[in-house]
């Protein structure tokens, strides 16, 4: 959540940052029930500061034997005892509203962020495709760079080489489950393994649970805007993860760390599971957009002078495997309007399928600012000695290999209908260098 101290001291600022975003949050909604939550509370302290002096009172009474004055003080005290309850329980439920509305306003895009309400405003920064030399070439890959056998959809690739089956999926959880069969099993957990395995040199490995509590949901912002997107288990009041950015985040909820221990980095590969309430009129063929993915998270507690760094560290360590998968990628730059509800700033990487021709999000890295730390309450103690200052959060994908999965098998294709596989994941693949043709 953004600083409340933020909205009292400079409400123009904040309703300024919330345009750019196109959000139509409620400000003054939230600025009214700040004043009567600390007006109330003002109220409550008073009688509280009354209460504690006439008790004062009354100990001098008795012990000046004086029981009329004793028993006319302690009457006060009573009577302002009922007044405390009632203020008491009238600050609770106001301070439940003002927080209610707190968790609904997004972050504030940061400065740099461009303009723009669409993904039609966002920015290209850089191109890469594979070519001569390593670093491949900075421009667009040119269309006529792949043949017409590569211009063949993952998802009829798939069933041709019987490595994706969309059907049993279908048959054993519905639409948007995919089942990966044979090599196209084994390709897809070789990504998650090197993925994980390319990281190991500076992000601790965590596996946690794909199961969390609300609070957990709640710290990251996917909770409660974005409950219709994500599957809730009502009996035990669990919400499946839609990314291990969740737990994550919320690891050292509650808990204040030493200077000295930032930045913290952590990495999780895990099972996530989105509904994809929006997804109606989009693509959802093959495994474009499914309601259960592998992916490979990246995410770093900061202090706020560690962040940018870090940001380009998971940025270039995402761009670093898709360059060794051989992929062609764009950085894009998402605006304003383009944000998700915790981001201050995002770039995507989207990979290109030329069976699809279409550009794919293959992974989204973000810096938070201290919008999810303050909904956790994570802290660190600066060397200098000062209070306790929030933290800043950064996540991102290292590799979600689905639809990376999907450019691969349509890049990869060869004349004779066999996939040639990249050179870094057969290791992980018992030295096969491709899917052969049936």
């Amino acid at each position: 959540m953004i600083d409340i101290q933020l909205v009292r001291r400079d409400p123009e600022r904040v309703r300024a940052a919330l345009a750019r975003r196109g959000d139509d949050f409620d400000l003054d909604r939230l600025i009214a029930s700040d004043a009567r939550w600390r007006a109330q509370t003002g109220r409550r302290d008073e009688v509280r500061g009354r209460i504690k002096s006439l008790s004062r009172d009354v100990g001098e009474a008795r012990r000046a034997e004086d029981a009329g004055r004793t028993e006319e003080l302690a009457g006060q005290s009573r009577s302002l005892g009922q007044e405390e309850k009632s203020l008491d329980a009238e600050v609770a439920a106001l301070e439940a509203e003002r927080r209610e509305l707190l968790l609904l306003i997004p972050n504030l895009p940061d400065p740099e962020v461009p303009d723009g309400r669409s993904p039609a405003d966002n920015g290209v920064r850089r191109w890469w495709s594979p070519g001569p030399g390593s670093e491949g070439r900075s421009e667009p890959p040119d269309p006529s760079e792949y043949g017409p056998h590569q211009r063949v959809p993952h998802w009829e690739i798939g069933a041709q080489l019987g490595v994706l089956d969309m059907e049993r999926g279908s048959k054993l959880s519905g639409s948007m489950f995919p089942v990966y069969r044979g090599l196209g099993a084994k390709l897809l957990r070789a990504m998650n393994a090197m993925a994980l395995d390319r990281h190991a040199d500076a992000f601790e490995e965590i596996r946690p649970p794909t199961l969390v509590r609300t609070d957990t949901m709640v710290s990251t912002g996917h909770l409660p805007k974005f409950a219709d997107d994500a599957y809730h288990i009502e009996r035990d009041d669990l919400w499946a993860i839609p990314t291990s950015e969740v737990p994550l985040a919320s690891l050292r909820r509650g808990e204040i760390l030493a200077e000295g221990d930032l930045p913290v980095r952590l990495t999780a590969g895990t099972s996530c599971f989105r509904r994809e309430a929006g997804s109606a009129g989009r693509e959802t063929r093959g495994v474009l957009r499914v309601h259960e993915f592998d992916k490979v998270e990246l995410f770093a507690y900061t202090t706020p002078r560690q962040a940018q760094e870090m940001f380009g560290e998971i940025v270039g360590r995402a761009e670093g495997l898709l360059r060794e998968l051989g992929l062609a990628y764009r950085v894009v730059d998402l605006c304003a309007g383009d944000l998700g509800q915790a981001s201050a700033r995002t770039y995507d990487l989207e990979v290109y399928a030329p069976g699809s021709d279409q550009w794919l999000e293959v992974s989204s890295v973000s810096w938070c600012g201290d919008y999810q730390a303050r909904r956790a309450s994570i802290r660190y103690r600066p060397a200098d000695g000062s209070g306790p200052a929030y933290v800043h959060t950064l996540n991102g994908s290292a590799l979600a290999p689905g639809r990376p999965w999907a450019a691969l098998v349509e890049t990869g294709r060869q004349e004779d209908g066999s996939v040639r596989l990249p050179e870094c994941l057969r290791p992980y693949l018992g030295g096969a260098a491709e899917i052969p043709a049936p």
